[in-house]
């Protein structure tokens, strides 16, 4: 489907330039761009690039003189990554997922689908289910027993969610996302050696050898509207209560979050990331990729970590973190400088040592 520049940029709040008629078929990046693309040249240092494609339009930066560039017409939005939101959703070719409900697709009789909800290839739904209008539910999903979902869900292949699980609106999965499997919860008859090594930070000496007994999850998950999940990202039920996710979060690939974790709105949580069982989060926060998170602490609002920040201890709101363990990135960067000064300053002190001469006189 093809679109004009002034729709485009009716689209993204932007202004247009130009041949506004022009009708663009993709976006591409300007040195491969073709006559009917629409190139993304948002930055100076992106303008030599369209001579070596065949764009007719591009976005560009504000101030451009595109019109020099060779260019037929152009939009210049007021910021530019945040126009690549919306331009993207608008050329979004999607999955090819069909309309309605696939004949292998097995869907127990209690279970409630809006009327407009697709179902994919061998995709199974549970007793109970309740599945909000303008949903798509992707080839072999598995939706468990009870489970409620909002509007407009967009499950990809191959998404798993448990019993109980109850989601908000505008629900993104992407492949292989796992939601509501049995917390990470093991128990034994004495205190384990993992209790007297943690109780006593490294002794375990006196604990002996057991095996272990399993928790389960009387708990589910519940999920707020606005959330996407990358693939292979998990989120575990909760023990007796529900492990919750707030409003707006967005968890990259492979992300994991254990049970009874309580996250506020609109929190980021990037590739690798885990967060421990009964752990609290706060708002706005940023966990960067490999984060780790141990269990039963606090993160307050508006946090960031730098990736593969491993925090240990309750982090104060507005806080900036990196290491292990976790320390305020401006001092964790002062001490790494330091570090990398150690080898000189062992040589200049071998050096003195060299100098001061030895006393050799006895008393």
């Amino acid at each position: 489907m093809s679109h004009s520049i002034k729709d485009i940029a009716t689209a993204l709040g932007a202004e247009a330039f130009g041949a506004v008629d022009l009708l663009i078929a993709s976006v591409q990046e300007p040195a491969s761009a073709g006559p009917n693309d629409l190139a993304l040249a948002m930055d100076a240092k992106y303008a030599e690039a369209l001579s070596q494609g065949q764009a007719r339009a591009a976005m560009v930066w504000e101030g451009a003189d595109w019109q020099a560039m060779g260019l037929e017409a152009v939009i210049v939005p007021k910021r530019a990554r945040f126009a690549m939101a919306p331009l993207t959703h608008m050329m979004d070719l999607g999955q090819g997922f069909g309309a309605g409900i696939h004949p292998s697709a097995v869907i127990d009789p209690t279970a409630e689908l809006a009327p407009d909800v697709s179902v994919g290839a061998l995709a199974v739904i549970g007793p109970r289910a309740k599945i909000g209008a303008g949903s798509i539910i992707g080839p072999q999903c598995y939706i468990g027993m009870d489970v409620v979902i909002g509007v407009d869900a967009y499950l990809r292949e191959q998404v798993s969610i448990g019993a109980r699980v109850r989601i908000g609106d505008r629900f993104i999965a992407q492949p292989g996302a796992k939601i509501g499997g049995d917390g990470f919860s093991f128990t034994t008859a004495d205190k384990s050696g993992v209790e007297a090594a943690r109780e006593s930070l490294g002794d375990q000496q006196d604990s002996t050898a057991q095996s272990w007994a399993r928790i389960h999850s009387l708990g589910s998950v519940v999920i707020g509207n606005d959330v996407e999940i990358g693939a292979l990202a998990t989120i575990d039920s909760g023990t007796i209560r529900d492990t919750v996710i707030g409003d707006g979060c967005k968890f990259d690939n492979m992300a994991q979050i254990g049970h009874n974790v309580k996250m506020g709105r609109d929190c980021m949580i990037c590739g690798h990331a885990a967060v421990a069982g009964s752990t609290v989060i706060g708002n706005n926060v940023v966990l960067g990729g490999m984060t780790g998170v141990s269990d039963n602490i606090f993160i307050g609002d508006r946090v960031i970590t730098g990736g593969a920040t491993k925090v240990l201890s309750n982090v104060p709101a507005g806080r900036v973190m990196l290491g292990y363990p976790a320390i305020q990135m401006d001092k964790q960067i002062e001490i790494y400088k330091f570090i990398r000064r150690l080898p000189r300053l062992f040589r200049e002190v071998a050096a003195l040592q060299k100098r001061v001469p030895k006393d050799d006189s006895s008393d």
